[in-house]
This record gives structure tokens, sequence and C-alpha cells, in this order.
């Protein structure tokens, strides 16, 4: 006897993934590791740390300069993070 209804394995992982509440954290490790990409090396470098609580990333900045030229790109980076996350994982960025 045949099966007829089969899935793939990456449609059964990503069910598991949410059944188990690991996609969330998951997801948040994503848009994290991704910053330095998105943001760039040289904001990269001026980035002390960062944090997400509530769907929204809290990055502590140790330059004026760039936290000025972060809070005018916000938008887009929390656009460009969350295609990189491959879902809405936040919504808002606060630069400290």
């Amino acid at each position: 006897m045949r099966k007829t209804r089969t899935e793939g394995i990456g449609s059964l992982i990503q069910q598991y993934l949410r059944e188990t509440g690991l996609e969330t954290p998951l997801n948040e490790h994503r848009v994290i590791q991704a910053w330095s990409t998105v943001a760039g090396p040289v904001m990269a470098k001026y980035t002390l740390d960062l944090k997400i609580y509530n769907q929204v990333l809290f990055v502590q900045v140790s330059s004026a300069a760039v936290r000025n030229e972060l809070m005018m790109r916000r938008t887009e980076l929390v656009a460009r993070l969350n295609a990189q996350a491959g879902a809405q994982v936040i919504t808002q960025i606060v630069l400290r």
C-alpha cells in the first residue's frame, strides 16, 4: 500500500519547532546573528549588546554618532532583520 500524503522534511521540522515553542527563540537568535550583516560592519563594531524582549530589539551603542545614524535607519533595519529571519520577529528597535 502506498502512502498518498507525504510531507517534506523542512515542513515537518518547522511544525515540530512551532509545537514545542522553539520557533520564536530560534527566530530571535537569527535576528541577533544577522545584525552585523544588516547594520554593516562599522555599525556592528560600535554595538555593545543586543536583546529582544516582547518583539522589541534593544541595542546598546557606544557612540552617539552611530546611535544617530541607526535612529534614522530604524524602519529599514526592522524590515531587513525580519526578512533575514524569515518571519516577523521584531516590530521596533530601541537604541540606548
